[in-house]
Formats: C-alpha cells, structure tokens, sequence
C-alpha cells in the first residue's frame, strides 16, 4: 500500500483512473496489524460457521426485540453481507463490551464501552460512517434507544430513524449553493438532477433503518433498496429478491421496521459509540456536543443522491474515471437486502409506491459527498490504528488518513518529541527534521518504527485507549521485567494456524481476553529475542521509552537486548534524569550484547559522609562480554574515587556516542582491562581528572570527541593502553593535551592539539604510540615532550605557534619525527638534549622565532632529509658535547647562520645544501670539532664556512661557491681540515686565513674566485699541499702581515695577478710546487705606466709596492701606487711603506689631490690588507 502524501493546502486527489464501468464491492480485509503487514493476522477459517454476519435483528421504534433462535443465519440487513464476507462467530455478554474470539477485528474503531448503556463495542468502518452521519445531520429528529439484553448469542442492537424531510426545501435552493469539487452531479444532467430531488420530496417521510453490526465482524458496507420506479424490471427483480430472503430465514423479529423499498438500510454502530475527544487520552465518553464542522455540501443534498440503478442509469453521462463505484448489490439483490420477507419492505409510514427516489447511504455520502475539511475534522478525533484502518477503505481515505498534522499531533500526544524520532537500524535513533526527511509522512513512519515500546510515564498505568496499543508503568524496573514476565505466562505462545502470528507493530494489547489463541496476537511481540539464531535486526529487543520526570534510586542491571530512550519536549536528556547515590547508575552486563539506553541523563551523587565503599561503582558500568549502546545521554559523577563511566573487561565493546561526560570529580571515561568500544562525537569536559584514561591493554577507538577545559590531562593512556583516536578536539587541559605513559601505544590521527596549559602531547617512561596528521599549536610549553626511553612514531603532524619549542626530545628520548610541518614555535622547532637519539627527517622547520633544529648537551639523533628555512636564529645547532648526523637536509634562508658547531659541538654534516644565509652556511668555534662531507654551501651573505676561536672539523668533499665573501674563513687559532674541496667563484676570496689561523689544505680546487684563492695573514701558519688553484681574478696564493705558510706541490695557474706572492718580510715554506701561466697584470700595467686602480678598482688588492705621500698628509690606511707617486705627486715628499697587497687611493679619488692618470672618484672603502671581516654569530644559548 503505498503511503500517500498530504499537501499543506489540503488539496487530495480523491482517486485515480479506474479501468472498468464498475466495480464489486470490497471484500473483508485480511486482520492483523496495519502498521506492519508483514505480521498481520490469519483470519480463522472456519470458526462459528454456523453463526449469522450480522449480530442482531432489526428493531423498530417502539421498542427492541431480540432473535431467540441462535441459528438465525440472516438478520434484518445483513443477507447481502453473509453472501459476500466469510463468516465469522458473533458473541457477546449480556450487558457487557462484545470482544472477538477469532481472528483479531482488522476494521476496529477503537471505541470503548459506553459507560451507562453496556452498548456493545463496535469496530470498522461503520463506526466511522455512523459518527460522520451524526455530526453532519443538524436537524435529528430521534434518537436511539439502548439496546435489551439478550440471552442468545446475537446481540441486540438500537436503531435510529433519520429524518430527511428538510430535503424538498434544500432541494428548491442547491443550484445556488456551493458544491464539493467531488459532488458526482456536476457530472449528471439537470434533468436528472431534478428528478432526484422531486423523488426525494415525494420520500420526504421515510427512513431509514441503522443496524449496528458484530463487533468482531467486518459489516457490510451499503445494503440499498429497491431502484427507482422508472425501471420496472429493476422493480420485479427487487421484489423476487426479496421473497427468496423471506423463504430462507427461518425466523424473523415480529415488530420489524418496515420500510419503502426504496429505502436503504445501513449497518452502523449505535448512537452510543463513542471516539476521543480533545486529544484526550482515552476513549468511551459519549460526543455531547459534535464539533462545529462546516461543510461544502448542503445538508439537503444529503437525501437527493440517486442509489442503486439510479446511478447505474447514469453511468452513461460520466467520464469512466468519475462513475461510481458498486459498493453495494444490485438488481436481484436488492429485495433481499431491504428486509427478510417481503412484508417488511412497507410500513412504518412509507408507501411501497412511492419509490421515485431512494436516500443516499452513508458510505456513498462519504465517498461522494462529504468534504475533505470535513473528513479531516472528522479523522482527528482517530486513533493511529483507526487512521490506518481508514488507509485501506479506498483513495480517498487513504490520502486524508496520512495528513501529516493529524499524525504529529498523535505522535507527540504519545511520544512528547518536537521531532521524529527514527530508528534506521539496530542501536541506532536519530531525530530528523520534517522537512529534511525521505519518507513523505515522516510523523506516521516514526510512529511506525517506534510503535512497538511500552512507556514509563507515573500516573498513565491505567490509562488504556481502543485504537491504541501502548503500555505504561510507573517504574524503569517494572518496564524491564515486563517482557520477561509476558513470556514466562505464556503470553507469546502461538500454535495452530496462527503460529508465529505474532504483531510487532500496532498490536493491542488493550482488548479483553488476551487469549493464546488468535487473540494472543494482541500482545507486544517480544518473544524469540534471546534466540541465539535469530538474526537482532528481525526481533529487537524491549524498547522502553522513559518520560520528563527524576528517577531517582533505581538500579538499572541490564543483562539483556533493552532500549531505554527518554521521551520528552525540548531537550530531551536534561528532561529525564536517572540518579543514584550508592552502587552504579546504569551497569551493562554479560548478555547486553545489543542494549541500548539513549537522551537520559544519568547522575552518580554518592554521599561524601557516606560509609559504603564506592571506589569501584561508577555511573555508567559497563562489563565484560557485552557491547549497548550508550546514546545522546548526559553523564555526571561527584565521586572523586571512581570514574564516571567505567569500560572494563574482555569483549567489553559498547559504542558510547554522542554524550556529554562533564564536571566529574574523577576521571571522565576509564577503558581497561581488555576493553573496547567506539566512543564518537563526546562532549568530554571540565574533570577533575583525566578526561579519558585507557589502560591495560584497552583498545578504544575514539572519533571526533570534543575534550577540554580538564583539570589534568586530556587523554592519558598508560600500562601499555592502546586504541585509535582519531579527529577529536583536545585543547585548554591543565596538564597535556595527550600523554602516554609505560609501554602505552595508542594511535593518534587527526586530531587538534591545542591551548594546552603545558604541552600538547607528552611521551614518557617507555612510551611508544603513533601521532599522524594531527595539529599541534598554541600550547604554552613543546607540542610534542619525547623523554625517559620514549620511542613514538610523530609523521605528518602540523607542529605551530607554540610559546616554547615545537618537538622537545630529552632524557633518553627516542621517536621517529618525520613528515611534520614544524613553524612559528617560539623556541627551536625540534630540541634534542641529554643523550637523546632520535629520527628525524622529511620534515619542514621553517619561520620559528628561534632556530630550527636545537641538539645540545651529548643530544644524538639522525636528521636527514629535512627542510629547515626562515628561522631567526640558526637553522641547526650543534652544541655541548652533541653529536647528530645531517644527511641531505636543505637548509636555507636563515636570518643567521646555517648550520651552527659551538662549544664542543660534534657530529656530521653529509650531503646538505647549505644555502642563502644572512650569515655564512656553517660556523665552527670553542671546540667544535664535526664532519663537514659533501654538503653543497653556497649564497651566504657572510662567507660559505667560518671556522672560528679554536675550532676544528674535517670539511671533505664539499662544494663551496657564489658566496658574498671568502669560501672557507680560518681565524683565530682555529685548525680544521680542508680535503677535496670544490671552492669556486666566491666574491671574495677562496679561502682566508688570519689572526693566527691554521689548518690542513690538502687536494682542494680552488678557481674562479674574485679575490686570492688562498689568502694568510697575520700570523697565520697553515699547510697547504696538492692543491690546484686556477683562474683566479687576483694572486693565486696571497701570504701577508707576518704570516708563514707550508706550500708542498700545489699547482697554482692562470691567476690574473700571479700565483704566489709574497708581502714583504715573508718567508714560506714552499716544496716542489708548480706555479704556471699566470697572467700577472700588475707589472704590465706598472710598466705601461697605469694607476693600479684602473686594473682593480676598490674589491682588488693587488700586491706591489706602495708609498705615503707626506705632503698630502696620506696614513698609513692610505696607498699611492708607484705610477702616480711618479706623475701625481712629484715634488712631494713621498715615502716607500712596503711591497704588499692594496688598491691605489690616489686613483680611487680618496685624496685631496685628483688623480692625473685615473677617471672619476670613488668611494673610500679605507681597506688595504686585508677582505673584509666576517660576522660571527652570538647566538643565544636557549634550553
């Protein structure tokens, strides 16, 4: 039955296309449930076969009389219907509710007994079509008679005479008035029309006969009478029909109505029947006053519709899709429909001539007639059983039956929700807005799936609905013994035919009897749960749905597949609030494999003077071997020896989502001992402890909670605790974010690490555990603390804006740190001390305030791979005994110094590229002794490599080149080792060497530089052997100011101002070296008579002899080279200083007389010896 939508504006499409002029009455539906047809009842074949469709004889006004032959198999009425439905048995107590002993009733009104007449309880359609007459008739002119009390098995029932007599004078105006827009006469000639309304004037006394049918037995929908007269074989056939009925039934009611046969009669319930009024909550008070309901139809069209072959003969003048349908007999059938003999078809002040029209039938006033606002008015006063019934009676009803207001009111009359509620699938619930829904009617399809729980709700016990199968109790506990307590007394058994017909759905378990029986199926299907074979998804559990109130003392042990589910308006969990003070709130035990609790808030208050130990009772308890679900709850402990939720034991595996686990004075969750579970989207906050502990090899899978403000730490996994958390929020905890602690391994993926009031993860005492792509920032000391044996695996993580270091590795601390993305820390962005040894490598260490990478105090580790750039300070340092190894790191774009060895720093620096340094790419001083090995350093802005105040180094296989200044710096007592060294085309010398500087050169190439290739001075003494220095832009080997050197087999060639030379006082040590082909422009340019300035400009120094002129009062820092002393300043009195390296200042324009042989003046750069000197870093030492 496909479910139909109803549209805000109430427009409904009444029905579709039908195929076929006619069609046949409707048969008896199926019984069972309506909300889950796949359950509904069995009817039972069979049973009273010898009983009578109809409950009772006709009655007339005077009085009542009932049938004392219990064999009567046709009551007045009812002839047509015994042909057409299966029979089924008729019972009743005298002056009792009549209940079905068959199948259960599938068309149940839902009314209850009257509580004055003892009327019997009628069910089905008729109920309905009775109840719309009674509201729509406004001019009723009797009213019914209680019925006798009858010792026979048939029950007595009243009728009612409905006057139509205002039908003449409705007649005279109902071509002004307005019509439904289903009204079949639009269809219908005028003629025809009129003759409707003229037969019923002429009819204008007559009435028509109410029979109130067997509660238990679906009534005949229309028993017409006789056609009109204008059809005389119609007339005949009526008339034969009528006596075959008389001849058949072998007793009749001797004060029978008697009726024209133009009349109808139709089965109906009593006047007594009674439906809910005002949403109240149960039924069988009488309607005093029907609503005010005011219909399209005027009320005299109610007697002028044609029936019977009146609308046959007509069916000619409509489209197919309009003609009616054949809900009742015709011809033949119609005389044994109208009465049992032919003598009850006239009498009670109705002529038998009069038979030009007939009065409309209550079903076809409904079809037809009545209006959709009307219909609407009508259905609100249903039960959801009802209004399911009323789906299945045709389109029409089916439409109107789903509007979505009548089903929210009805829904939250029962359940209190401001939105549906829906449960997709086992454990789950979920509330969905209307609007956002897939199911047309989201209203009735929740109150579908959710039908099947009882209520706990103080005060509702024993209220009890017809059309309502719902179940209340006052207690949790009395709620979670029900299902146990139903199947222990047999309550589920079913055997026969209907064996396993048992309703899940809309079942009721309100009416009388309870049988095991067919009857049995009116209990709430919860049998077969605990079968091991069968599949959860086919029997849920229990579903007990807690109302607004304060629980407080139960003891929930749940050792079963329950669900408990808070029923409130508003925020349901705050509503409904489950409470104790000793023991645990809620335990969960073996058993509890697919329990469920959801939208409660359970509280845990132990009494602080209380004497009962409670260190191990908790709120939420949650055992061994079970796995509930644990949903939208909110959760709150004050014992400050045990944890608000406890998750302890093998196979323990419950899925906790969705809860708000907050201000607890101990921890909030704790997962131990084996335990499991997906804890998703928790609200975990402001404990006074950790927010979650996970210990003993527990193994938690945690998404995407939300854990802050702790009084502690966040998370703390210890004794080897494991689990996988992944993109939850940890931020503002006391202590760190993470911590893992003694053998603990927890993976850690996705998460945000942040504002911790320490650190934000905290790796201790042989801790391990995998941190991967998660962002670690603003926490006020490191993001990451590594220390004590620690090995965790930090990868992919973004590490930033700490107010201290990014990674700090001490104490013995291991872990691999690789593919991070480390910046903006305001300390270094990975500190290792204290004989730690970690990996570190593909990470980016990049715009920290402080330096990159920070190894000092016997600190180790392998770095390799990374990209360090932009620090402040000094991409790498190496300090205080350390010794790490640098492999193919780009280090580059420092605001310092690249690579910083001091204070006996160590290690090894391999196949880097060293690179565009505000200071040179590596400084070496106090000690410092590393290995410098094929590393690419070049662009520094202070030189490639300065060695420094006594440091030392082996540099092997390195290229050194486009520095601003000198390759490689050697000064101030210190003594590397130069070996197989590329150092080219600095833009200032190749390698400088002074203030007492020494070192091993050997087999280095030195070219293309700007100035010296090897430049000693000042009491300088280094060893320089097999090296080849070439094409340099000034002297090949430079030795000044008192400095000395060893040269053994160097090859020194094409140097543009000679290969070797040597200032005055100098004498080296030279041994078997080949000096070759060099240029030596100095003496070309002194011979040709040029200024040497013309031939170096102010960044040469080219060596020669060089005076002071006395006159123009020249310093010591000032050189005249011997050309211009010759023309410039002849007559002076000039002085000759020495042979040595300088620029000419008379040619650079730096004295008071111009220059006769040299241009334009330049700059004074007050430079003669030496290049000028480099910066060295005083980088602060930080821990």
């Amino acid at each position: 039955m496909p479910s139909a939508s109803f549209t805000s504006s109430r427009t409904y499409v009444r029905r579709s296309r039908r195929k076929g002029a006619n069609r046949i009455a409707m048969p008896n539906r199926p019984t069972g449930n309506i909300m889950d047809p796949m359950l509904q009842q069995n009817g039972a074949a069979g049973s009273g076969a010898g009983s009578a469709s109809g409950s009772g004889q006709g009655a007339s006004a005077s009085g009542a009389s009932s049938s004392s032959n219990p064999g009567n198999a046709n009551n007045s009425g009812a002839a047509g219907a015994s042909a057409a439905n299966p029979p089924a048995p008729a019972s009743s107590s005298a002056g009792g509710p009549s209940s079905s002993s068959g199948s259960a009733e599938y068309f149940d009104s839902g009314q209850g007994p009257s509580g004055s007449s003892g009327a019997s309880s009628s069910s089905g359609f008729a109920a309905i079509v009775f109840n719309a007459l009674q509201m729509m008739d406004t001019t009723e002119s009797s009213s019914s008679t209680p019925p006798a009390a009858s010792n026979s098995k048939s029950t007595c029932a009243t009728s009612t005479s409905a006057s139509v007599g205002g039908a003449a004078a409705g007649a005279a105006s109902s071509s002004s008035s307005h019509q439904s827009p289903y009204d079949l006469r639009r269809k219908i000639s005028a003629s025809s029309h009129d003759q409707w309304v003229s037969n019923s004037a002429s009819t204008s006394s007559s009435a028509a006969i109410v029979v109130v049918g067997p509660a238990s037995s679906s009534p005949p929908l229309v028993n017409p009478g006789a056609s009109p007269s204008s059809s005389s074989s119609s007339s005949s056939s009526a008339s034969s029909s009528s006596s075959s009925a008389s001849s058949s039934s072998s007793s009749s009611s001797s004060s029978s109505a008697s009726v024209s046969a133009s009349s109808g009669n139709v089965q109906a319930p009593s006047t007594s029947a009674t439906f809910p009024v005002n949403n109240a909550p149960t039924t069988g008070a009488t309607l005093a006053q029907p609503p005010n309901v005011h219909s399209s139809v005027p009320q005299q069209h109610c007697g002028a519709l044609p029936v019977g072959a009146a609308i046959e003969d007509n069916n000619y003048m409509l489209p197919a899709r309009k003609r009616s349908r054949r809900l009742y007999t015709q011809g033949g059938e119609m005389g044994s429909t109208a009465g049992g003999s032919p003598g009850e078809a006239s009498g009670a002040g109705t002529s038998s001539a009069s038979g030009g029209g007939s009065a409309p039938t209550a079903a076809q006033y409904l079809q037809y007639e009545l209006p959709d606002e009307v219909l609407l008015a009508i259905f609100s006063y249903l039960m959801e059983q009802d209004l399911c019934r009323l789906a299945l009676v045709c389109k029409r009803f089916n439409t109107i039956s789903n509007d979505t207001e009548l089903w929210k009111r009805l829904y939250q009359s029962v359940f209190e929700y401001d939105l549906p509620l829906f449960n997709p699938e086992l454990c789950k619930f979920v509330f969905e807005k209307p609007e956002e829904s897939e199911y047309s009617n989201p209203w009735k399809e929740s109150f579908h799936q959710l039908y099947r729980g009882v209520h706990v709700r103080p005060g509702y016990q024993e209220r009890r609905c017809s059309g309502r199968s719902i179940v209340f109790f006052n207690t949790i506990q009395a709620a979670l013994d029900y299902p146990e307590e139903r199947a222990a007394s047999g309550g589920f058994a079913s055997s026969g035919a209907n064996a396993g017909n048992v309703s899940a759905g809309l079942s009721n378990t309100s009416a009388s009897g309870g049988g095991t029986g067919a009857g049995g199926a009116s209990v709430n299907a919860l049998v077969n749960i605990y079968e091991e074979q069968v599949a959860p998804t086919e029997h849920p559990g229990p579903l007990i749905f807690l109302h607004a109130g304060h629980y407080k003392g139960e003891y929930l042990f749940i050792d079963s597949d329950v669900a408990l589910v808070g029923a409130a308006p508003g925020n349901v969990a705050e509503s409904v609030i489950l409470e104790r003070e000793a023991g645990s709130t809620v335990m969960f035990v073996e058993g509890a494999k697919y329990a469920y609790v959801g939208y409660l808030t359970l509280k845990f208050s132990p009494e602080v003077t209380s004497t009962v130990s409670h260190h191990k009772h908790y709120c939420l308890d949650i055992g061994e071997n079970c796995s509930p679900t644990v949903d939208n709850c909110i959760i709150r402990s004050t014992s400050v020896v045990g944890a608000a939720v406890c998750v302890g034991g093998v196979n323990a595996n419950p899925v906790i989502r969705n809860c708000d686990i907050s201000d607890c004075e101990n921890v909030g969750l704790y997962v131990t001992d084996y335990a499991q579970g997906t804890y998703e989207h928790n609200e975990i906050s402001r404990n006074a402890l950790a927010g979650i502990w996970v210990k003993n090899f527990a193994s938690p899978i945690m998404r995407e909670n939300h854990i802050h403000h702790g009084r502690d730490v966040g998370i703390f996994t210890f004794e080897n605790g494991m689990g996988y958390f992944e993109k939850n929020d940890i931020h503002n905890n006391r202590i760190a974010g993470f911590e893992v602690k003694a053998g603990a391994n927890p993976t850690v993926v996705k998460c945000e690490i942040h504002h911790g009031q320490t650190g934000g993860i905290y790796v201790h005492e042989n801790g391990l555990g995998q941190f991967i792509e998660n962002r670690i920032h603003s926490n006020n000391f490191a993001g990451v603390w590594i220390t004590s044996n620690s090995n965790p695996t930090i990868r992919k993580n973004e590490i930033y804006n700490g107010h201290q270091g990014g990674v700090y590795i001490f104490g013995e601390g291991r872990g691999l740190i690789e593919h991070n993305n480390i910046y903006g820390n305001a300390l270094a962005g990975i500190q290792i001390r204290t004989n730690s040894d970690p990996i570190v490598r593909h990470n980016k260490i990049h715009h920290g305030q402080h330096g990159g990478i920070y190894v000092h105090e016997k600190g180790q580790g392998l770095i390799e791979e990374n990209e360090v750039y932009s620090n402040t300070l000094a991409g790498v340092w190496i300090t205080t005994g350390s010794t790490p190894v640098l492999r193919r790191n780009r280090i580059h774009s420092g605001k310092q110094v690249g690579v910083y060895f001091y204070d006996n720093g160590h290690g090894k620096l391999e196949d880097n590229d060293i690179f565009n340094h505000l200071y040179s790419g590596v400084q070496i001083r106090t000690g410092s002794n590393p290995v410098i090995r094929g590393n690419k350093i070049w662009g520094g802005q202070n030189g490639g490599v300065l060695v420094y105040n006594g440091g030392l180094g082996l540099l092997e296989q390195n290229e050194i080149f486009d520095n601003a200044m000198a390759g490689v710096w050697i000064k101030t007592d210190s003594n590397p080792t130069l070996k197989r060294n590329k150092i080219y085309d600095g833009r200032d010398g190749g390698i400088c060497i002074f203030n007492g500087g020494k070192g091993i050169l050997e087999e280095n190439d030195i070219f293309r530089n700007t100035q010296a290739g090897v430049l000693i001075s000042t009491q300088s003494h280094p060893i320089l052997r097999r090296n080849r220095i070439y094409d340099g832009q000034a002297a090949g080997v430079e030795i000044t100011n008192n400095a000395t050197a060893t040269l053994e087999h160097n090859q020194i060639f094409k140097n543009k101002f000679g290969g070797l030379c040597l200032a005055s006082g100098v004498q080296p040590i030279t041994r078997g070296n080949n000096i070759f082909n060099n240029e030596d422009e100095v003496e070309k340019a002194v011979s040709s008579g040029q200024c040497l300035y013309k031939i170096s400009s102010y960044t040469s120094f080219p060596m020669h002899d060089f005076y002071r002129c006395q006159t123009c009062n020249t310093t010591d820092r000032n050189a005249i080279c011997v050309n211009c002393i010759k023309n410039c300043h002849a007559g002076h009195d000039v002085e000759f200083i020495r042979h040595d390296r300088f620029f000419c200042d008379c040619g650079a324009g730096t004295l008071s007389n111009q220059c006769q042989l040299q241009g334009e003046p330049t700059q004074d750069t007050d430079t003669l010896y030496d290049s000028a000197a480099p910066m060295e870093s005083h980088t602060l030492m930080v821990n």
